[in-house]
C-alpha cells in the first residue's frame, strides 16, 4: 500500500479565506496522500481586484510552495471558472464583452500549460444554476474554444458543469470530437459513478469521493479519477469534503476488500499519469 501513490484530483488551496498551502498540503500527506491537482480559484474569492491572469499565477506560486516545501507533489490546473461569465454580465458587462475576457483568460491558460507551469485547463465549463438560453450558448462556445486551445496544447480540460449524466457526457463528448480532443483527456469533475463507456462516451469520470460513489463505481471499472473538490474557507470547514478523504477513502476501501491494490494503482497513478502525461510517485 505505501508504494501506491494517493491523488486527489480536484482540491483547492487558499491563503486568503483558508488555511493555505502548506496545510492543507500537510493535512492531505499526513493521512496517506501523495500528489494534488490544483485548479486556481475564481478571481473574486482572491479580492475584489484579483483578474484572471493575478489568479492563475497565484495557483503557480502555491504548487511550488508544496513542491519546494512538503513531499506531496502538487500540479496546477489553469483556466476561467463558468461563475466569471455569469459575474461579469450581472456587473453590466455586455455579453459580447464578457466572452471576450473569458477566451483571453483561456488564452493566458493556455500559455502557462505550453511553458509547463500547468497541466491542464480547467476548471472550466457551465454553470450548476440557471442562466439564459444567451448566456448558455456563449458557455458552451466557450467550452468548445477551450477544447480547441487544449488540443494545440497537447493537454487535459477539467469541466465544472450542471449535474450530468449519460446525456450531457454525451454532448461534451461530441465537442471533443468537434475540436478534435482526445475524449479521455476530457474530465468531468464532480461526477458520479459513470464509469462504462455507454455512460461516459470516452470522457474521464472525476469521481467525488464519497464511500457510495466510489462503490458504485468500482463495480462498474477502475477507469476513473477521484477528487474532494474542498474549497480550503474556513467558513465551510471540510466543504466539499476534506483534504484527509481521498487517502483514508482509498485505505479503508482497501483494507474491505472493495478496491484492489490494481485498481488503486491504476486510478491514482497510471490513470492520472496518462491522462495529464506527467508521472507520479
Amino acid at each position: 500500500m505505501d508504494q501506491i501513490p494517493i491523488t486527489d484530483n480536484h482540491i483547492h488551496v487558499d491563503p486568503v479565506n483558508g488555511e493555505g498551502p502548506l496545510e492543507v498540503a500537510k493535512k492531505f500527506q499526513r493521512a496517506g496522500g501523495t500528489v494534488m491537482i490544483i485548479p486556481n480559484k475564481p478571481t473574486w474569492t482572491l479580492g475584489d481586484s484579483c483578474t484572471f491572469k493575478e489568479a492563475m499565477d497565484q495557483v503557480i506560486k502555491y504548487v511550488d510552495e508544496i513542491n519546494s516545501q512538503t513531499d506531496v507533489q502538487a500540479f496546477a490546473i489553469v483556466g476561467a471558472h463558468p461563475a466569471e461569465l455569469s459575474r461579469l454580465i450581472k456587473e453590466g458587462i455586455s455579453l459580447e464583452k464578457a466572452e471576450q475576457y473569458m477566451r483571453e483568460a483561456l488564452q493566458y491558460a493556455q500559455e502557462i500549460v505550453i511553458k509547463g507551469k500547468a497541466i491542464g485547463i480547467g476548471e472550466i465549463g457551465r454553470p450548476h444554476y440557471p442562466v439564459t438560453p444567451e448566456e448558455m450558448k456563449i458557455h458552451n462556445e466557450l467550452i468548445q474554444y477551450t477544447f480547441q486551445l487544449a488540443v494545440e496544447a497537447d493537454c487535459a480540460v477539467q469541466l465544472h458543469t450542471e449535474s450530468s449524466g449519460e446525456e450531457q457526457f454525451r454532448e461534451f463528448a461530441q465537442m471533443a470530437d468537434e475540436a478534435g480532443m482526445e475524449k479521455q483527456r476530457v474530465i468531468k469533475h464532480f461526477s458520479g459513478p459513470l464509469i462504462l463507456e455507454e455512460e461516459n462516451h470516452g470522457l474521464t469520470p472525476s469521481l467525488i469521493a464519497t464511500k457510495k460513489v466510489i462503490i458504485d463505481g468500482i463495480k462498474k471499472g477502475n477507469n476513473f479519477l477521484m477528487e474532494t473538490d474542498y474549497l480550503d474557507m474556513k467558513s465551510r470547514p471540510g466543504a466539499v469534503l476534506g483534504p484527509k478523504t481521498v487517502p483514508r477513502r482509498t485505505k479503508s476501501l482497501m483494507q474491505n476488500g472493495i478496491i484492489s491494490e490494481e485498481d488503486a494503482y491504476k486510478i491514482h497513478k497510471e490513470n492520472v499519469e496518462k491522462i495529464y502525461s506527467i508521472q507520479v510517485f
